[in-house]
């Protein structure tokens, strides 16, 4: 929640200054898109491993287990479809 509460203060202060500086505020924009969008992936990139480290880390799982690492992905995946 702070991250992207410091995300949109800086969108804010981008939205500023288009006033003063129409082309600055633009290449900001940008800039602040992609660190978004980077931030996103590493943070999706970093659960998803977390997940198949579960699933691998049972080696020969049961079925109750599979149900649930199932239930995991799932639940990660209409995350994902959801933005």
């Amino acid at each position: 929640p702070q991250v992207a509460a410091d995300f949109r203060d800086r969108w804010d202060q981008v939205q500023i200054g288009f006033v003063d500086d129409p082309r600055r505020a633009v290449q900001q924009a940008d800039e602040l898109v992609a660190q978004v969008m980077a931030t996103l992936a590493s943070s999706f990139s970093e659960q998803r491993a977390q997940l198949e480290g579960g699933v691998s880390a049972g080696g020969q799982a049961n079925t109750e287990h599979l149900r649930m690492a199932l239930r995991s992905y799932r639940s990660f995946f209409q995350r994902l479809l959801a933005l």
